[in-house]
């Protein structure tokens, strides 16, 4: 059953909040213009934020259906708007010609039909949906060549799309759409300016805390508290690739599925590939510089308690 749009503020950040996304006031900012406005919503930041997520929350709370087209290099408009079904209108020619008196125009126009079109998520989402527009997330941007990124431009401009054969089609209702990028290419301006952008940034400890309690609830208090504590220092270190939310959940998840209570130098050793995926990156830790970090994260958390 669909959802009204938030009226404010204030309602987004308590959909977001009851979907378990623990969201600041900017994000949940940009998100309700978007949906006031109707206009998509761009998200860009590192990996493992909680990006690609918005959009999965978005389509839980306001119960749209979702639609998602992972980007990548060579995405052509037949895997992400339509294709037509070749195999199908061979068929329907041969059954035609086997029936004997072709109108061979006329069956030119039949077999350009829309009961033979493919239909992919961008076409899928101008197309009328029970329950109200559906949201469409265009998933890491950046990793799209740049002429399907000049390709949407008529798609976000004004949620239409133009299919030779049939003609132009538009929809009733726009889509909400969600536009993520890890920022491995810029994309392009034109783009960017039909968007509501945000930056996603990494959550300060106390943020990352609370999603780590709505996460994963059955960790223990004090080494969620080391974990997140940790993770701030990494992140502050030059690594190749720094944890993010994502890294932050998984490490948790694992420590406690070997039932550790509190961080040693020793479980950071055996667990850190649960949260560093660089060989690079996990040599700078292993040993005496995990140790190091530990101490330094006791410290804080003891001081932080004190005060």
């Amino acid at each position: 059953m669909a959802v009204r749009v938030p009226e404010s503020v204030d309602d987004t950040l308590s959909l977001l909040t009851k979907a378990d996304y623990v969201a600041d006031r900017s994000l949940a900012t940009a998100a309700f213009l978007s949906l006031k406005l109707n206009r998509p919503l761009f998200l860009e930041g590192e990996a493992g934020v909680g990006k690609t997520e918005i959009a999965k929350v978005l389509a839980k709370t306001l119960g749209r259906k979702l639609l998602r087209l992972q980007c990548y290099e060579g995405l052509d408009v037949a895997s992400a708007v339509y294709e037509w079904n070749y195999s199908r209108q061979m068929i329907e020619i041969r059954m035609a010609e086997a029936g004997g008196a072709v109108d061979r125009e006329q069956l030119g126009t039949d077999i350009f039909d829309k009961r033979f079109l493919i239909e992919r998520p961008l076409l899928q989402a101008l197309e009328p949906t029970p329950g109200g527009a559906p949201v469409l997330l265009i998933d890491e941007l950046d990793r799209a060549d740049e002429p399907f990124e000049a390709y949407l431009l008529e798609v976000l401009s004004d949620y239409q799309i133009t299919i030779p054969e049939l003609g132009t089609i538009k929809a009733d209702k726009p889509p909400i759409v969600v536009i993520t990028s890890n920022r491995t290419r810029e994309i392009h301006d034109a783009l960017k300016r039909r968007c509501f952008y945000h930056w996603v940034d990494y959550p300060d400890a106390a943020r990352e805390l609370r999603i780590l309690r709505i996460k994963v609830p059955h960790a223990a208090e004090a080494l969620s508290r080391q974990v997140v504590h940790f993770i701030q220092h990494l992140r502050k270190m030059d690594l190749f690739k720094l944890p993010g939310i994502a890294e932050t959940i998984d490490w948790t998840q694992a420590l406690t599925q070997l039932d550790v209570l509190a961080l040693d130098p020793e479980t950071i050793n055996d667990t850190v590939g649960a949260l560093l995926k660089y060989q690079d990156d996990i040599a700078k830790i292993r040993g005496s510089k995990a140790a190091e970090i530990l101490e330094q994260v006791k410290a804080e958390i003891a001081a932080a308690g004190a005060a």
